[in-house]
């Protein structure tokens, strides 16, 4: 898909503020300073139309982004180091778990995992989540540049052996910095939104 149009709408809180036009939602999950934002800045072109940080937990509500006027993007909370009060922890947990078992404009989810390091338990329970809701998900293994050539294969095998994955499950590798790997994360989406 051409991106002609891509804009923020809204950050929610509660499915009071959800979106309520009935578009069907792309959501970018993971754990904190995964490279969810920087990611859809990359698909949509546009350099900080969702705002990024080096800090962990930059992200702290659900946001929305309109791509043509035909799909949202969904950029949720991180989960896991980011450094900010239990209570707030607890909010986005629960608050994420509610969009992801209870949306039914969500048609695919997009979970990004670090390749240079193992799946955390908070990947393990997001994957199972999205299981028990029956949600389409892609596994996107983020900050491939950062590796070398030759621990490339063994990272993407890591993931799928630690989430327990058939050897042949799609895990792809993207690199927000150099570009590599969005033409194909591309195809995927354009593939979902054409069966919407």
């Amino acid at each position: 898909m051409k991106v002609l149009t891509a804009r923020f709408v809204k950050s929610a809180l509660h499915p009071a503020d959800f979106p309520a036009d009935g578009r069907p939602e792309i959501v970018f999950a993971g754990r904190s300073n995964v490279g969810k934002s920087s990611l859809l800045n990359q698909l949509l072109g546009r350099r900080g139309l969702a705002k990024t940080s080096k800090t962990p937990g930059k992200t702290r509500t659900i946001n929305y982004f309109a791509v043509n006027e035909k799909v949202y993007f969904v950029d949720l909370p991180g989960y896991g180091f980011a450094k900010v009060p239990k209570n707030l922890k607890e909010t986005w947990g629960a608050m994420i778990t509610s969009y992801l078992k209870g949306r039914p404009e969500l048609r695919l989810a997009v979970h990004l995992i670090d390749a240079r390091h193992p799946p955390t338990k908070n990947d393990h329970e997001l994957l199972a989540l999205l299981d028990e809701a029956e949600t389409p998900t892609l596994l996107v293994a983020t900050k491939f540049d950062k590796l070398k050539q030759s621990q490339r294969a063994a990272a993407i095998n890591s993931i799928r052996r630690d989430l327990e994955l058939d050897a042949d499950a799609l895990v792809l590798p993207i690199s927000n910095v150099t570009g590599d790997g969005i033409k194909d994360l591309w195809a995927v989406l354009d593939e979902q939104i054409a069966a919407f």
